[in-house]
């Protein structure tokens, strides 16, 4: 069983650590967990680790976030992985800090990584993650909130929910997206 995780963010060190690069953080989190070690490779860091009989494929793509789905794509095609078997990991502002959600499909909600996945593999029916970031910025200042650094405050909740999404992706991989639904989508940190 090949499963391609994919944590969605920008490269370059001014992003590094920001809301917006939440989904690189996990799967960093989740690969130092698991001994693996990104490496450059094409469209994306790439690494692959092996646990329980599963295989990850975890990418970190270097297409910038608008173009996502050309890595996402590249990817799923290179090692032949259907898309039930894909997880994007994304920063999402219509959740509450203290929540995540996971779905087997849904909109992109106007996140410009997910409308990129979306228009390249033809549907929104894939499975996501979605690292609620809150939205407490002021009108017309989004941009700035989800490029920004996570404040001192908010930090141990977000090291708690990266934790809980290594365990939701060792679930998506063993027992299936729908456990892991009815398991952390109510959770409140």
């Amino acid at each position: 069983m090949k499963f391609l995780i994919v944590g969605l963010g920008n490269v370059g060190n001014e992003y590094a650590h920001t809301r917006h690069n939440i989904g690189f953080d996990v799967v960093m989190a989740f690969l130092s967990k698991h001994g693996g070690q990104l490496q450059q490779d094409r469209l994306a860091y790439k690494s692959e680790v092996r646990w329980k009989g599963r295989i990850f494929v975890c990418i970190c793509p270097t297409t910038f976030m608008n173009l996502s789905g050309k890595s996402v794509k590249y990817w799923m095609d290179k090692e032949k992985i259907e898309k039930e078997n894909v997880l994007v990991i994304v920063d999402d502002v219509a959740l509450p800090l203290n929540r995540i959600r996971i779905r087997s499909g849904g909109s992109d909600g106007g996140h410009n990584g997910l409308k990129s996945i979306q228009e390249l593999l033809g549907t929104t029916e894939y499975p996501k993650l979605r690292f609620g970031i809150g939205n407490n910025y002021p009108k017309g200042a989004q941009a700035d909130f989800v490029l920004g650094k996570w404040l001192k405050e908010e930090e141990p909740v977000v090291r708690k929910k990266i934790e809980l999404c290594i365990e939701v992706i060792e679930g998506f991989a063993t027992v299936g997206i729908n456990h892991v639904m009815n398991k952390f989508n109510h959770i409140e940190i």
